[in-house]
């Protein structure tokens, strides 16, 4: 049932990032600065959907003297077009947000990371474009590559779509622009904390 239920909601969410996407609006940005890391799959994401496309037109020729079959297929067929460019829009909408206080790291709808810049250790631009799955670490790749890796000197725990929650210490993620992001937490990291108000 709890697998059920968090299938429902993911499907709901991608639903409602295709309707932020469409609107051209953002989901969690507001009083932080966004970062996005989409850009680099866009490509994929319209190969994939090209070949749906693809993939219906034939169908529809192979099943047409079978019109129950064929209204099944096409819309299964409509089904993953709709839900391609839904995770396509996930991405899109669902920037990384740097607060002053916090980094929101996130991928899609299945990856939402708070993790507080007092936990950051080391942030570095490391190209990556090969992951092996190791106990403490989360890679979140886009295109198969990793642009920014983030070391954190207290766990924090991530809570993936399925599975039991663990910890990290080490996330690596991609950014669109590597450079401004890496800048942006290293001077968020290094600002003084504003002074109390004074006395009288």
């Amino acid at each position: 049932m709890k697998t059920l239920r968090s299938l429902v909601r993911h499907e709901a969410r991608l639903f409602a990032s295709l309707a932020l996407w469409l609107t051209r609006r953002t989901h969690g940005a507001d009083g932080g600065r966004a970062f996005g890391y989409a850009r680099g799959q866009g490509a994929t994401t319209a190969g994939l959907v090209v070949v749906c496309v693809v993939e219906t037109f034939g169908m529809a020729v192979l099943l047409r003297e079978w019109p129950t079959a064929h209204r099944v297929v096409l819309a299964l067929d409509i089904y993953t077009v709709v839900f391609v460019l839904g995770l396509h829009a996930a991405t899109a909408v669902r920037p990384h947000v740097l607060t002053p206080d916090a980094l929101r790291v996130r991928y899609g709808v299945h990856v939402d990371l708070r993790i507080p810049l007092t936990a950051l250790s080391a942030v570095r631009r490391e190209t990556r474009i090969t992951h092996r799955h190791a106990d403490g670490e989360l890679d979140l790749a886009v295109s198969s590559q990793t642009s920014v890796t983030l070391e954190l000197s207290a766990p924090v725990a991530h809570v993936p779509l399925f599975g039991l929650p663990r910890e990290v210490s080490v996330v690596r993620l991609h950014a669109d622009d590597a450079k401004a992001f890496v800048g942006a937490l290293t001077r968020a990291r290094t600002e003084p904390s504003p002074d109390p108000d004074p006395p009288g």
